[in-house]
């Protein structure tokens, strides 16, 4: 990672972007192009590719949402999405992350809470912690509001991917919807943390997802997280 971070920006707001612009540069990190709205993003993405793209959730002719799907659809190596918004449980938000973007950012953002978010993503981290996703998650996903973008045979594949994983795995997998931290899962499972970022990298394999946000989203769309407190419910009576 010793290269300069290359980002583009997609707002339709030319003072939004022009502050992105500054905070970013003033940082050490490449702005490579902008976009005013999510035909542009794409068209920029494939011709600079960018490793993060800011990407705004309303624009006109193709929004952030759709421009997010046609950007990391089918693209392993594609760069990290990080959507922007003024609202923090904005649906399209969830149905953004469902898509495989990495996190979201308000867009009253500090500078330095900006410029660190970028660098976070930029590593493969998912951006946001995991109690906000299980908060956005548990609005959307749960309650009979379903506005995720997974088709119904998308759904049914991913419960046959679930058998794929061990006891243990889902067992992590259901505390880590339940937004336990690595440190809080090791403490839990009396497991050391390297440990416990294995099993997390090996669930992330198996079920085919980019990072921890999408592995909340599947624990949620598939009715392990339920699954996953009994599991936790009962492990923490064998330990007592």
């Amino acid at each position: 990672m010793t290269e300069p971070l290359r980002v583009l920006l997609a707002d339709d707001q030319t003072l939004v972007r022009t502050g992105f612009r500054l905070i970013l540069r003033a940082d050490g990190i490449d702005v490579v192009a902008e976009a005013t709205n999510g035909t542009e993003a794409v068209e920029a993405v494939r011709r600079t590719r960018p490793d993060v793209v800011l990407m705004d959730v309303r624009m006109p002719e193709t929004d952030g949402l759709e421009a997010t799907r046609r950007i990391l659809t089918g693209a392993a190596d594609g760069p990290r999405v990080i959507i922007l918004t003024t609202f923090d449980l904005d649906r399209y938000v969830y149905a953004a992350l469902s898509a495989g973007a990495s996190g979201f950012l308000l867009k009253d953002v500090t500078p330095e809470q900006l410029t660190a978010a970028v660098r976070t993503v930029r590593t493969g981290d998912a951006l946001l912690a995991p109690a906000i996703t299980r908060r956005l998650v548990r609005r959307f996903a749960g309650g009979g509001h379903r506005h995720s973008t997974r088709r119904d045979d998308d759904t049914a594949a991913l419960h046959r991917d679930l058998a794929s994983l061990t006891p243990r795995e889902r067992e992590v997998l259901g505390l880590l919807a339940r937004g336990l931290s690595n440190a809080e899962l090791a403490a839990r499972l009396h497991l050391a943390e390297a440990t416990v970022k294995t099993h997390v990298a090996r669930i992330l394999a198996k079920l085919g997802l980019r990072d921890r946000v999408q592995a909340v989203i599947v624990a949620y769309e598939t009715g392990l997280v339920s699954a996953g407190e009994r599991e936790a419910a009962r492990w923490s009576a064998e330990q007592t």
